[in-house]
């Protein structure tokens, strides 16, 4: 009869400490995560998402005089019309660059910026990305990109359910382990 009660309270208190692991830990490493302060830089990269404000704000930052070049990441395709917008965007005052990661992941988009660094002698780049995004992105790119990252965050609500915030805490941890075990990357002077 112990023995069962035990097993039952184990069943049901082990997933709750596990969720709640996963909830503070996330909230405190993700949503809570280090935002550097905005300086002059070589480029804004605006990594590939969801159409959330990302590409307008990475052409604000131009727009503010921040960098003479905007890397899109386009992973969508020729027919997306949110990225043919802001693919036409180039000024007198700023070069928008539009470039599908290969592959269509963070690393890919790094290693593009990294590419990309080499053939225009850049040293340093703002890195534009959802909020919870920017500790794994700022990993990845420490990985393949060889100059200074400055992250900031897309400015944005997050208006998730708890479910939602379990699940892009798991999601951003499980692309933490595959980086880890990717390592540096091959195209990286940090090799």
């Amino acid at each position: 009869m112990f023995r069962g009660r035990l097993l039952l309270l184990l069943a049901f208190a082990i997933p709750v400490v596990l969720v709640s692991l996963v909830g503070v830990g996330g909230y405190i490493a993700f949503t809570k995560a280090r935002v550097d302060p905005l300086t002059t830089a070589d480029a804004i990269v605006v990594l590939g998402g969801e159409h959330d404000g990302r590409e307008a704000y990475g052409i604000s930052l131009a727009e503010q005089g921040l960098a003479k070049t905007v890397v899109l990441s386009d992973p969508y395709g020729s027919s997306d019309p949110t990225m043919k917008k802001y693919c036409a965007a180039s000024t007198s005052q700023f070069e928008v660059l539009c470039i599908p990661p290969s592959p269509s992941t963070t690393r890919g988009e790094a290693m593009f910026t990294e590419d990309l660094a080499r053939e225009r002698g850049w040293n340093h780049v703002i890195v534009v990305t959802w909020r919870y995004h920017l500790p794994r992105a700022r990993y990845i790119f420490d990985q393949c990109f060889d100059g200074t990252v400055t992250m900031r965050p897309t400015p944005r609500a997050y208006d998730f359910s708890l479910v939602e915030w379990e699940f892009t805490y798991l999601y951003q941890i499980a692309g933490f382990a595959k980086a880890s075990v990717q390592g540096p990357c091959e195209n990286s002077a940090n090799d």
